[in-house]
């Protein structure tokens, strides 16, 4: 059987790149080798209400006898396991990364998830991860042996090289405005480098955490930078194209990431990178690409982008690197078929 249920909570339009993930793989499937049929769960995940987990496992349950389902992690980690026992088939899970380290959670929705998600894990028969970095990290603090886990890392698609802006340099970030991508601490060190020429988009959605925003476009208007850094919020596949071809440097502040498909898509277009050393990125970006700095530490990300921003020859050293990478990245097609092999050595 290479037909599977693929079971994703909320609108899977969500300009996220967990969503973006989910979506090319359930397009790309039929190339590789097999279907994955979209089953469409509430969105109040990853703090469902009892409706939307009755909701959930009514559909679930419904599911032709048999059929496998892959569960999006963002759902499955806040499953009850006594739930995905009762299901009475074959259950993967995919983890862009685990729940409790998302930034802005209190203690007791960090402990809460962390529980949820270690008691779900353990009820699936393959864990798939979006990166090396995450299969480790659910082997070491959750407890998934290695036997049941398997790594299909984000597809990339091919694209021209970036042109550019040069004057003054086009910095862009992309990541939706929420505390653990940390535009505000990106703010906060391009406040201290208000001497140098340079200009800065950030691109992503504004309404996942209203709050969030609010803050990063009060700090950007407390720093007298409105003129200097742009929050564009969602764009089209067309006018995010556009803003990687005007960039001359992609960085991202980010405290975690469980890939980075942000980071492939820079390395892709040939663009050098500042990011930090949060979780995947040392694995997803070649050293050698990419000037990499503390996560979390303003002082650490304003040193690294003045150096990049007085140093063109180090920027043209660091894009070449990236295009020549870039070279080497799998097509989602090859992240397809990865996801879909996973499944089929599910036992049954």
């Amino acid at each position: 059987m290479n037909d599977f249920a693929f079971a994703i909570p909320g609108d899977l339009d969500l300009p996220t790149g967990g969503y973006a993930y989910d979506r090319r793989v359930i397009a790309e499937a039929p190339r590789a080798g097999g279907t994955l049929t979209h089953v469409a769960l509430p969105r109040g995940f990853p703090f469902p209400s009892l409706a939307e987990l009755e909701a959930s496992a009514a559909l679930l349950r419904a599911l032709p006898p048999g059929q496998p389902v892959l569960i999006d992690g963002l759902a499955l980690g806040a499953l009850p396991a006594s739930l995905l026992r009762g299901l009475e088939r074959p259950v993967a899970a995919l983890v862009h990364h685990p729940l409790a380290l998302e930034a802005g959670l209190s203690d007791h929705q960090r402990a809460q998830l962390h529980a949820s998600e270690k008691a779900a894990l353990a009820e699936a028969a393959a864990v798939i991860t979006t990166s090396p970095a995450t299969a480790r990290d659910l082997m070491r603090d959750y407890g998934v042996p290695e036997s049941r886990l398997h790594v299909a890392v984000p597809g990339t698609d091919p694209a021209p090289r970036a042109i550019g802006t040069a004057r003054p340099l086009r910095l862009l970030a992309v990541g939706s405005v929420i505390p653990r991508k940390a535009h505000g601490l990106l703010v906060e060190a391009l406040a201290e480098l208000a001497e140098l020429d340079w200009q800065c988009h950030i691109v992503g959605a504004t309404d996942r955490d209203p709050a969030e925003a609010a803050r990063v476009a009060a700090l950007i208007a407390a720093h007298g930078l409105g003129a200097r850094v742009r929050l564009t919020g969602a764009l089209s596949t067309e006018a995010l194209a556009g803003e990687f071809d005007a960039a001359d440097l992609f960085v991202t502040a980010s405290l975690f990431e469980g890939y980075g498909m942000g980071l492939t898509e820079a390395l892709a277009r040939g663009l050098p990178i500042l990011a930090t050393r949060a979780g995947a990125i040392p694995d997803t970006v070649p050293a050698e690409a990419a000037l990499l700095v503390e996560p979390g530490d303003a002082r650490s990300l304003r040193d690294g982008l003045r150096v990049l921003l007085e140093d063109t020859p180090r920027r043209r050293q660091l894009a070449d690197a990236a295009w020549r990478h870039a070279q080497t990245l799998p097509s989602w097609t090859e992240t397809a078929a990865a996801l879909l092999a996973a499944l089929k050595e599910m036992p049954r």
